[in-house]
């Protein structure tokens, strides 16, 4: 019956977007209309499709002997007073289907999870919640452990699936908190920190439709390969308004493309680097060292130092950014000029006051703005910069770097393209400098003039035939031209996540970030731009932070915005790894971490093997572990610079090489960790970044190192 229902939905909004396409009214109400509708029932008809596998996971049996379904949307019966068919899981009527126990089932007699195969159901578990058989010091476990177990020991896909038919307390807790204010979930690799967040996203656009609809919800993660990986979850759960997007991608126009030494990336994300570009912006406000020659019909004017540095204190004086400010220096300077040529045109020839009046002095203003040397001589006073201008020309000049960020020659220019690090410093620029939008503005108002104009030369023509009654209403006593011009402008329905992707300016209603931990100084700066009500959620764990310009203090990265105004929330329930695994990565932060801990045990060893030539002897090694998982998925994490690693991972393959950094927040079958001596070696954080290759398996973990294998290791079995 719900597919049925399903089927009835999805085919009557085929029907009506059908009929909006095919609709060829030009009227420019209709127009308008026909592009609304269009939105509205596409991004429908994407939810209806997107929620066709497991649409219907679970059912509520109350003690009054109703029952519920609970589902990924709301499915409404037309013919019985819209009784609900199927409960959305983010409804508050359906938080038993997460909350029950025997001690306190809040009116719930059985849970029944559904598992099922597109529509086809595979298996069902009940739980009995029986009041009087409840104990209410025992501890209730897992809820739902059997479709939880199924979950965490099936084979990974490489896309992420989402949790929720499998949502556990703790997780409940976190992802219907409030929308105001910054939350941190701190949580140990397999806790589901990815999961409870983007869980999160989909219930805040629920309940906060109205409000983030608007604005929208951003959603950050450390890189694009782990952006594919979550990608399908959202629109999963039956939302596709959500923009996902890494720091670096949030400077429109610039893709990142370039890795650097982490020392040098350590540099630019220190929070100095605003005092750097700020420097580098005032060396660009020049002065000359004595004066510039201007030639003005036929005359060499003088444009000395000191009226220079007057002009240029009038505009720093404004506190206007760097581009918005270019206009206040112009009058000084025009001034200065203009007095001088009149001084030399307008001499009384018998030593008597100047000849000129005041209106030839501004006309002499009007000639000097319009000559094509003064505009030379202004531009190279104050130019008008883009960011990308003032940090190519920063980085390429020893002169300028070393006027402006002196002590770090390392920040030299580096041939292709930009980082990921170079992206923030690219946005604090944007907004030191301003965008210069007088001339598109300019633009923009000639042709809505040009089309005012026009509408006003229609309702002539229109009036024309009613100037004979004056009884009869003319076309201007209904609508003037500026009105009936703005009924002609192309209306902007994109969806809140699509004109957020290509303003630099858009403010979210929500900001998630994945792996927070990771983010430098300036890339806080950058989301805290994005976000100034500071409704954000942020989820990590500091004891797994590699990057050296990231954190290992939440109150560090956040005093500096909100003070002591957040709250954090603990994941302290390990899912994805197997305690056998756990055991040896907790090892490695010695014994002072924080580990959380496995729900299961795969009955699997981990295992180490020496091998001299490891290059050499990985291809069977890869060989033999990829047929024992099967259809399972493998990654072979290596430390940076090992050979077989390309920037564009596919997590399709069943087999993967990559870095512990492009295996941030993924999870696979089997994982072989080469070389971990060089991944400890590799950063000032090495511990950490092996601590995350260790956790990535769900399943069996292999080491391979060639030479002595490291002491935090010693728990592994020689294979």
């Amino acid at each position: 019956m719900l597919y049925g229902r399903l089927d009835d939905l999805r085919a009557r909004t085929a029907e009506q977007l059908a009929k909006v396409l095919k609709d060829s009214s030009g009227t420019p109400q209709a127009r308008t209309e026909r592009e609304a509708a269009n939105v509205m029932y596409s991004q429908q008809l994407a939810q209806y499709n997107s929620v066709e596998n497991g649409l219907c996971f679970g059912r509520l049996d109350f003690d009054d002997e109703t029952h519920q379904h609970i589902g990924r949307i709301g499915i409404f019966d037309e013919d019985a007073d819209y009784e609900p068919l199927l409960m959305d899981w983010r409804a508050p009527a359906a938080r038993p289907f997460y909350l029950a126990t025997a001690a306190a089932p809040d009116g719930v007699r059985r849970r029944r999870h559904i598992r099922t195969s597109m529509r086809k159901v595979t298996a069902i578990d009940d739980e009995v919640l029986d009041l009087d058989a409840a104990d209410p010091t025992r501890h209730e476990g897992l809820t739902g452990e059997a479709a939880l177990l199924a979950a965490v020991n099936a084979n990974r896909t490489g896309r992420m699936n989402d949790i929720v038919q499998t949502i556990q307390a703790e997780q409940d807790k976190i992802i219907r908190s409030g929308l105001n204010g910054v939350l941190v979930v701190q949580g140990g690799p397999g806790t589901g920190k990815t999961a409870v967040a983007l869980h999160r996203a989909a219930y805040l656009m629920y309940t906060y439709r109205e409000q983030l609809s608007r604005r929208g919800v951003l959603v950050v993660g450390p890189n694009a390969t782990f952006l594919r990986y979550i990608g399908q979850v959202l629109p999963s759960l039956g939302e596709t308004g959500v923009l996902l997007s890494t720091v670096g991608e949030l400077f429109p126009g610039v893709e990142p493309s370039r890795t650097e030494p982490v020392h040098i990336a350590e540099i630019k994300g220190r929070v100095g680097m605003v005092d750097v570009l700020k420097a580098a912006v005032r060396d660009r406000q020049r002065v000359p060292d004595e004066h510039i020659e201007i030639e003005f019909e036929r005359e060499i004017l003088k444009l000395d130092k000191k009226t220079c540095v007057q002009a240029r204190a009038v505009a720093r004086r404004s506190r206007r950014v760097h581009n918005k400010a270019k206009p206040l220096i112009v009058p000084t300077i025009l001034d200065a000029l203009a007095r001088q040529y009149a001084e030399r045109i307008g001499s009384d020839p018998l030593g008597g006051a100047n000849l000129l009046e005041d209106a030839d002095i501004e006309e002499i203003k009007r000639e000097l703005r319009e000559s094509a040397e003064v505009q030379e001589a202004i531009d190279w006073l104050w130019p008008i910069l883009t960011p990308q201008e003032l940090l190519e020309d920063l980085f390429a000049s020893p002169d300028l770097l070393a006027s402006a960020a002196p002590g770090f020659p390392e920040l030299e220019r580096q041939p292709g393209g930009w980082t990921v690090a170079d992206a923030a410093l690219l946005d604090e620029a944007a907004e030191l400098l301003g965008i210069d939008d007088s001339k598109a503005k300019a633009a923009e108002e000639r042709r809505r003039q040009e089309e005012i104009d026009y509408a006003s030369g229609v309702l002539d023509i229109l009036d024309l035939h009613d100037e004979a009654d004056p009884e009869i209403l003319m076309a201007t006593d209904l609508i003037d031209a500026g009105r009936l011009a703005g009924r002609h402008e192309e209306v902007d329905h994109r969806t809140a996540a699509e004109r957020a992707a290509d303003d630099r300016e858009w403010t979210f209603g929500h900001v998630i970030v994945d792996e927070a931990q990771e983010l430098s100084a300036m890339a806080w700066r950058v989301l805290m731009r994005r976000c100034p009500s500071r409704s954000m959620t942020l989820v990590g764990d500091v004891a797994q932070t590699g990057d050296p310009a990231g954190t290992t203090s939440w109150d560090a990265v956040l005093a500096p915005y909100v003070e002591d105004r957040w709250r954090m929330e603990h994941l302290t329930v390990n899912y994805r790894t197997p305690s056998e695994i756990m055991a040896v990565a907790a090892d490695v932060l010695g014994p002072d971490a924080d580990a959380p801990t496995s729900v299961r045990d795969s009955g699997v060893d981990p295992w180490h093997r020496e091998v001299a030539d490891i290059e050499a002897g990985l291809p069977e090694i890869i060989a033999k572990e990829a047929a024992e998982i099967g259809d399972g998925r493998l990654a072979v994490i290596v430390p940076d610079g090992f050979g077989g690693v390309t920037p564009d991972v596919d997590l399709e393959s069943q087999v993967s090489v990559l870095t512990v950094w492009q295996a941030k927040g993924l999870e696979f079958d089997s994982v072989l960790v080469v070389d971990p001596s060089a991944i400890l070696d590799g950063s000032p954080r090495g511990a950490n970044d092996l601590y995350v290759a260790l956790t990535r398996a769900t399943q069996r973990l292999g080491v391979l190192h060639p030479a002595e294998l490291p002491e935090s290791l010693s728990r592994l079995v020689k294979a």
